[in-house]
């Protein structure tokens, strides 16, 4: 198999073999490889799927009914109860691959099928069994059960295996030892060992988003609700230049500014002898009321015009020194798209910084 299958946890040979094979005939035995949970088909191509779904699909094409699944691989990983349907019922059997079951395992599958058949009298409801491959092993047990409790010749056995199977038992050890070994005991087999555990899945797993049929067989996530639930969540406050700005939505919320001591908002303030808001041209992009200038701009302050130029590294308009280039008569901001119509109204910085003084406020949104 190839290194993809492995790295997708897909059982290594397990695309070499028949998916499920035919019932025993005279018995209720059915053998299958095993199937794979969800998370593991979708590694595969469409033909390659198998899972328990797609085992009752099966199976109801062949007019059975499933009534009991014994798990013989040496691990959980390929499926859990979660993984099969809730009309299944499941029974593990720990047992090491490669070598001769132990007593102990022979008794455990020899109790767990004598469970079932006196519990079943009355219907005709299969007992599956698998291991990887549902072969070696699952061969191995349903014969000897076949052997030691039906009293069936060990070449009978096997032949009817594997014709049912559609493969061959290949391990000569397992072969040898139903032929020629001991008949195992049978001493307890009447006594319940291993409660079968009944599986809760209700909807068939949808493997490909394109292949549901319907919206109960949908997934419940998809990139859809992700977006939403990331609009939803989204901050109100977008990044420039690795520092935070508050921008608040661009209408319902005219006339306002943000408070100095804190993110309260509180009206604009009005009355006389208060400075009016710049008048912008309405043929320019709308104007933002929360701050003097663009939204997309990480500094939104005012500057002078531009016979001006800094003279420092400092803020203050004092370290702002006179260039001999004559410049407009009119403030801008940082954007350019933005011109002050009213120059006369407002002087720059030293107007600005005279406006927060005469309307500080305080953290409860009083006149400081």
């Amino acid at each position: 198999m190839s290194s993809a299958h492995k790295k997708g946890g897909i059982p290594d040979r397990w695309l070499d073999y028949q998916s499920v094979g035919k019932r025993l005939p005279g018995t209720r035995f059915i053998a299958f490889k095993v199937p794979l949970k969800s998370a593991l088909n979708r590694n595969l191509s469409r033909c390659d799927v198998f899972g328990h779904w797609e085992l009752l699909d099966t199976l109801k094409k062949e007019n059975q009914e499933l009534g009991l699944i014994i798990d013989l691989t040496f691990t959980t990983r390929y499926y859990k109860a979660e993984d099969v349907p809730e009309s299944m019922h499941c029974v593990k059997i720990f047992t090491a691959g490669h070598e001769i079951p132990k007593d102990a395992t022979i008794l455990s599958f020899k109790r767990a099928v004598r469970q079932f058949l006196r519990e079943n009298i009355d219907n005709d409801k299969l007992v599956g069994v698998h291991c990887t491959h549902g072969l070696n092993r699952t061969g191995y047990l349903i014969c000897r059960y076949l052997i030691d409790v039906d009293g069936v010749d060990p070449l009978e056995a096997i032949e009817l295996f594997n014709s049912s199977r559609g493969h061959v038992i290949e391990r000569e050890n397992y072969l040898n030892d139903l032929k020629s070994g001991p008949k195992r005991s049978n001493e307890g087999i009447e006594e319940s060992e291993l409660e079968p555990v009944r599986g809760t899945s209700t909807h068939r797993p949808v493997y490909w988003e394109e292949n549901a049929s319907s919206v109960d067989e949908r997934p419940s996530f998809s990139h859809e609700s992700l977006r939403n639930k990331r609009r939803k969540h989204r901050p109100s406050h977008t990044r420039h230049g690795g520092n935070s700005q508050f921008v608040g939505p661009s209408s319902g919320c005219a006339g306002l500014l943000p408070t100095p001591g804190g993110p309260a908002l509180l009206p604009f303030p009005t009355g006389p002898g208060l400075l009016p808001l710049p008048a912008f041209s309405t043929a320019r992009q709308p104007f933002n009321s929360y701050h003097w200038g663009s939204t997309s701009q990480p500094n939104y302050q005012w500057n002078e015009p531009s016979h001006y130029s800094r003279g420092g590294r400092g803020n203050s308009h004092s370290q702002h020194a006179f260039s001999s280039a004559p410049g407009p008569s009119q403030w801008t901001n940082d954007s350019g798209r933005y011109t002050c119509d009213a120059p006369q109204t407002w002087d720059g910085p030293k107007m600005r910084h005279q406006y927060r003084q005469n309307h500080r406020v305080n953290q409860y949104g009083y006149p400081a």
